[in-house]
């Protein structure tokens, strides 16, 4: 069974760590109801994606 034979620095164990920080989403605003949503993705309230209509939507 391997064993580290030095105890890690916190130096070395920080530079380990550095890109393990969560991010929140990107949030664009919909054109053509001015909601937020996700980029790249069809509208959840208007179901419009690129200013055509995707999903059948009764909330306009």
């Amino acid at each position: 069974m391997a064993v580290p034979k030095k105890k890690t620095s916190k130096s070395k164990k920080n530079m380990r760590r550095s890109h393990d920080a969560l991010t929140a989403p990107s949030i664009s605003v919909c054109p053509q109801c001015q909601e937020p949503k996700l980029p790249h993705r069809v509208c959840p309230h208007c179901g419009t994606y690129k200013g055509k209509e995707i999903i059948a939507s009764e909330n306009v």
